[in-house]
């Protein structure tokens, strides 16, 4: 045992004081009596003179002593030596992601995590210094850097867990910066570990410590959901949703189906263990509206149990196509759905009417403001470069893109194609070794996707995926699909909307029917509201315009609750979990609570004795 205050000992100089007033004799009173007769034991008494008198046993010194005594301890705060040795400073990460709220913890995995950061704090001596940083959707500081335990300890449980997904690769980056060159710090995370991406961190010298949280999985989740046409009935809508199992044993559920809180269907679902079962629905949708989807299932998780999409209704999509006779072109624009197609060989002017423009080998007089597509043509302020490469080959292309879905470029020849390097504003879908030959993005609000080649020069219209591919290329350009897409939200990440007029302010509607009215700048072109972590559906009112948008989860890692028990950096190695670290655990309040016991116990024995 060790002592922090050892100069509170010197308060020991007391005790003899406390004997001494024991020792002392009572001043005797003088009083007048008519006879002494009966005062003859008194009369002895008063014929001593000496101050002092024999230290007789009683039970009251004994109990003062005692309480000055654990007072005087107290006051040297002794402390035994436990199992966590602190740095100087301490950055402390609190994982609020939505797999926290699992249940296999007493109450959740979010509150085991923050009680067991309140003790950290506790265990800190004062000359230590910590940050609290709270990760979720965005890392948010809770406290800079301080050694107050009572701010730490507000910030901590001014915390709260969302539904969003982990993004722990922006807290340890913060953390690293924080603790760089700093000798004895440490980086603390408490988390369940549910955090993909982490071969991005070089944690070759992050000091980080990784308190693990969470004993299962047990969980059942919604992990996507989407709504298109029913290929086979335009009139109806089929709605697309995915259901993970997570737990060790096969799960039986019932998935429901809503639009605008009204029970379409209900289906019966058996899903194996550790895998995904796909879900389709056929409803009819009278108006534009939510669809949510709906498992019954008790797990330990249920953020994500529900999700929700907003379904518009389809409308013909209008397309100009400018093109010296691409019939090929033309006919597979025609087969892209409800598409209203209008052809010219020029653009002299910006085209209101219509949604997107489709450039083909045409570098126009004026160059739209629409959604393009442009092919084997470009603007002057897209590139830094250009030049050109022939007979390249298709070496890779992103699937997961939605311009590359059900695509495929097998046995695709092109002749030759400009060479660009990929600007900043888009992502490369298809490459060859030379050169990206397909590029998709948005700059300035407009959305834009070039290809590099000539389509004529090529092979690529006689294969089934062109036509494929303009039909989502005509989809992902249509401004009513970017819309919609704009109206589903993963929780924690902002919703935007575009605003056509100047509007002051707006007011936003919460899944659970709080509102918060958002004051505007006149000159902004959008709103940006950025408080979605819980997840359901938000109505906005913007002037006399109400709009709907949806926030989910739909992340399978958020959704796969196992505990991990090491956190992969990658080439960097990986950090194991530790439940034990060392800490300077003070004993002092245990020790204070005793002394006022016995002060209490000693005042009641007084005037016990005294009644």
């Amino acid at each position: 045992m060790k002592f922090l205050t050892p100069a509170a000992l010197w308060f020991a100089a007391a005790i003899p004081v406390v004997i001494l007033f024991y020792l002392l004799k009572r001043k005797r009173v003088v009083r007048l009596v008519s006879s002494t007769l009966l005062w003859q034991k008194f009369l002895a008494e008063t014929q001593a003179s000496a101050p002092f008198q024999r230290l007789r046993h009683n039970w009251l010194l004994i109990l003062q002593l005692l309480m000055l005594a654990l007072a005087i301890f107290a006051l040297a705060r002794p402390y035994f030596s436990g199992r966590l040795a602190g740095g100087n400073l301490q950055v402390l990460i609190l994982d609020a992601s939505a797999s926290m709220q699992c249940t296999d913890e007493t109450p959740s995995r979010f509150e085991k995590a923050r009680a067991e950061a309140l003790k950290l704090v506790n265990s800190l001596r004062d000359t230590d210094r910590m940050v609290v940083l709270l990760a979720a959707a965005v890392t948010e500081v809770k406290q800079s850097e301080t050694s107050e335990k009572s701010l730490l300890r507000r910030a901590i449980e001014s915390c709260r867990v969302t539904d969003s997904p982990t993004r722990l690769v922006e807290a340890l980056k913060m953390a690293e910066s924080l603790t760089r060159d700093k000798t004895g710090a440490e980086v603390h995370l408490f988390s369940d570990g549910a955090a993909p991406g982490l071969s991005e961190i070089e944690n070759k010298g992050l000091p980080l410590v990784y308190h693990l949280v969470g004993q299962r999985a047990n969980n059942l989740g919604i992990v996507s959901l989407d709504v298109r046409p029913n290929p086979e009935d335009p009139s109806r809508r089929a709605i697309f949703t995915s259901v993970a199992n997570y737990s060790p044993d096969e799960q039986k559920t019932e998935i429901e189906l809503r639009f605008d809180d009204q029970l379409l269907e209900t289906k019966s679902i058996t899903i194996p263990a550790t895998n995904t079962a796909p879900v389709v629905f056929l409803a009819a949708q009278p108006h534009d509206g939510v669809f949510s989807v709906r498992i019954t299932a008790r797990d330990d998780l249920a953020a994500d149990n529900q999700a929700s999409i907003v379904s518009v209704l389809p409308q013909p999509v209008k397309v100009l196509l400018v093109t010296h006779g691409n019939r090929l072109l033309e006919k597979a624009l025609k087969a892209a759905g409800k598409v209203e197609l209008s052809v010219a060989s020029d653009v002299t002017e910006s085209k209101p009417i219509f949604d997107l423009v489709v450039l083909d080998d045409v570098t126009p007089a004026v160059w739209p403001r629409l959604n393009t597509l442009a092919i084997h043509t470009m603007n002057t302020n897209w590139f830094s470069s250009v030049g050109s490469v022939e007979g390249p080959a298709i070496v890779d292309w992103k699937s997961t893109h939605p311009l590359l879905r059900f695509v495929g470029f097998d046995n695709v020849a092109i002749m030759k194609s400009l060479v660009v390097k990929t600007p900043t504003w888009a992502v490369a879908v298809a490459d060859a070794p030379q050169t990206p030959l397909i590029l998709a993005g948005e700059l300035a609000r407009q959305r834009i996707v070039w290809l590099g080649f000539d389509v004529l020069e090529s092979n690529w219209p006689f294969r089934i995926s062109f036509p494929i591919f303009i039909a989502n290329a005509v989809d992902w350009l249509n401004p009513a699909s970017v819309q919609a897409s704009q109206l589903l939200v993963k929780a924690g990440e902002p919703f935007r909307q575009a605003l056509n007029e100047p509007t002051k302010s707006a007011e936003v509607t919460f899944p659970d029917g709080g509102k918060r009215a958002l004051a505007l700048d006149p000159n902004a072109q959008e709103l940006v509201f950025g408080d979605t972590a819980k997840q359901g559906v938000y109505h906005l009112s913007l002037g006399t315009n109400q709009t709907a948008f949806c926030v989910d989860l739909l992340d399978s890692a958020e959704s796969d609750t196992h505990p991990k028990a090491e956190l992969n950096f990658g080439k960097f190695g990986t950090v194991a979990a530790t439940t034990m670290r060392r800490a300077n655990l003070e004993i002092w309040r245990w020790i204070a609570a005793i002394g006022l016991a016995v002060l209490m116990f000693e005042w009641w024995w007084y005037h016990r004795r005294t009644a």
